[in-house]
């Protein structure tokens, strides 16, 4: 690395880890490295941003295929690889294959394919996605479809422990990438729709043992709250939550097929010594059969990563009528509000609204709307915290049976699992978004061990008057505003990555990786068609001397569930007419492509 491009590195890693990650010594050298790509989000913080600036705004347009590598797997390919030293780590879909590939030789190192059930993908709500793999201690971190959790060599491929971490015949399956964080491995649980009650997992990285496990619903003991010590806002400060805060809210026992799991992304804060992330929606669609807030689903949580304990909670859509589950990921940084520096949480939710919070004891600070075709809720009380809801778009007020029309923004959300990135450089937000509005008509039904719980029709269509169902935008997290807004054909279900070299990189769902200028995000700086729609994260890495960005291709999950028709598909036979080209690329087996500068 030239020295500049090291001291650019080292500026920026400075802004990003405020403090050493106490993590094991391997994970903790290797992170720090900018020519790696170690973690899930490339760091702990969820920022998604790469210091390396090889690559940049004036030689972008010259970025060039460096190798491909087919995985030989259909189906939604989600998430990206790990980059470590010379190995590239490469997950799939099920059947979760696994594959070490020595970036120096471009030969297969190993190759793991767990045995698994082919039930159990029939058992995943929205395709058969995997968001990726971790790293600590010299081992890969794979969470397998099944919910079983294995660590593996990373030199040689070799098991060296295994967990089970749910019962995949009632539906308790997995799709998260673990992620590790100091001595442990934090993997979540998928299945909300099938009537799966979320939890949390805690385990240990050197033998895979279970620390702790804190559920999203339930008595107190069970989701490791204190009443008296956790937090939460009400009436305008931070207030103990009380005694059976969750039961409270719900009837009967309801909260024991109460949904709020945790399939998106986590993030920690080693100064705070806090777990973040958000648990998705209740169980069953239908909101009649849950009277109360249902709590603490499609909320925000913050655990003490040792213990587990947990510190605050912040509920962001209670009794959920519309299927905005709160799994996107949080990202930690430090903000200028007025007068005073802000130890942050920067949360972009579903339900169309940005959050940001004090990350230290969970204050709402901000809360607007980042879409502008929102109607379910007209604000957020910022003193209650409360969404203010529109009754015209109620499903609990209309009632079962009953079709309520032009929901904005439907169940996929403004934004999705799809992760946001942080340019540290100039303190924006990049995210992709979607826009689409629903009907919903919820209905009874009963539970049943195994089969899906879900309880409402779903049909979803562009936003009135979108000639384009995607937006790229910066944001602006103090004050809470859209600063720049580029429009795109399809709703935008890839991961960003941001780098220092001032270009912001995002894939479409048509195929195309396109990178634009972090200053102004309208200058499209260069584009190059895949073999597939995009739904995975690009990354970025650096193998002697050269930068290398790259993606997976491989449409699938919602947004094929979406466009390709299904009871929660397209509502009218115009858009699925509109949106039909893209099934051509529905069954094209997944890809990563790797692209880098040409060397004259």
């Amino acid at each position: 690395m030239r020295a500049s491009s090291r001291k650019l590195a080292c500026l920026a890693l400075g802004f990003i880890v405020p403090a050493v990650i106490r993590a094991d010594a391997d994970l903790e050298i290797v992170a720090s490295n900018p020519e790696n790509w170690a973690m899930p989000a490339g760091n702990a913080f969820n920022h998604r941003f790469s210091p390396l600036a090889q690559i940049d705004a004036s030689n972008v347009a010259r970025l060039q295929i460096a190798w491909t590598y087919s995985t030989g797997v259909l189906r939604g390919h989600q998430g990206s690889p790990l980059v470590i030293g010379r190995m590239i780590y490469i997950h799939t879909p099920f059947p979760n294959k696994v594959v070490a590939i020595d970036l120096d030789t471009r030969k297969i190192a190993w190759r793991y394919e767990p045995r698994q059930d082919p039930a159990v993908g029939g058992q995943m709500c929205c395709d058969t996605i995997s968001r990726g793999l971790a790293y600590g201690d010299g081992k890969i971190l794979l969470q397998q479809a099944d919910s079983t959790l294995v660590a593996l060599d990373a030199q040689t491929g070799r098991l060296i422990w295994s967990a089970v971490n749910g019962d995949p015949s009632l539906g308790a399956v997995n799709s998260n990438a673990p992620h590790v964080f100091k001595d442990k491995v934090i993997t979540g649980i998928a299945g909300g729709a099938w009537g799966v009650r979320g939890y949390i997992s805690a385990y240990d990285l050197a033998s895979g043992r279970l620390v702790w496990r804190g559920y999203s619903t339930g008595p107190d003991e069970q989701m490791l709250v204190d009443p008296l010590r956790t937090t939460t806002w009400r009436d305008g400060e931070v207030q103990p939550i009380g005694k059976d805060s969750s039961l409270r809210s719900w009837t009967g026992e309801q909260w024991k097929l109460g949904g709020g799991t945790t399939w998106g992304w986590y993030s920690h804060d080693p100064e705070t010594n806090l777990l973040y992330y958000g648990t998705g929606n209740p169980g069953i669609f239908n909101p009649r059969q849950r009277p109360g807030d249902n709590r603490w689903t499609a909320s925000i949580w913050a655990r003490d990563l040792d213990t587990g304990q947990a510190r605050w909670i912040y509920q962001m859509t209670p009794h959920d009528e519309w299927d905005y589950g709160g799994s996107n990921e949080m990202i930690l940084t430090d903000i200028r509000m007025g007068r005073r520096m802000v130890k942050a949480l920067v949360h972009f939710d579903r339900n169309g609204f940005a959050y940001t919070l004090d990350r230290t004891n969970g204050a709402l600070l901000v809360a607007k709307k980042y879409d502008r075709d929102v109607n379910w809720a007209d604000r957020i009380d910022l003193k209650s915290g409360r969404p203010q809801v529109a009754l015209k778009y109620s499903t609990d007020h209309n009632g079962p049976d009953v079709v309520t029309r032009g929901i904005c923004p439907s169940a996929l959300g403004t934004k999705n699992q799809q992760p946001a990135a942080f340019n540290p450089l100039n303190a924006t937000f990049y995210v992709p978004t979607s826009r689409l509005c629903m009907d919903y008509e919820p209905f009874h039904t009963d539970y049943v061990p195994g089969m899906p719980y879900v309880g409402a029709k779903l049909s979803m269509f562009p936003a009135p008057g979108a000639q384009h169902i995607g937006r790229f935008i910066t944001w602006d997290a103090a004050a809470g505003t859209i600063r720049q807004s580029k429009a795109e054909k399809f709703p935008i279900w890839s991961g960003v990555l941001v780098t220092a070299g001032g270009i912001a990189c995002y894939g479409t769902l048509d195929g195309y990786l396109k990178c634009v200028d972090a200053k102004d995000i309208r200058k499209e700086l260069w584009k190059f068609k895949t073999p597939s729609g995009i739904i995975g994260n690009v990354f970025s890495y650096m193998r002697k001397g050269r930068q290398y960005i790259g993606v997976y291709s491989g449409i699938g999950a919602w947004p094929a569930i979406a466009f390709f028709g299904s009871s929660e598909g397209m509502r009218d036979n115009a858009a699925i007419g509109e949106y039909a080209e893209l099934t051509r690329y529905s069954n094209v087996g997944g890809s990563l492509t790797v692209f880098t500068l040409p060397t004259d």
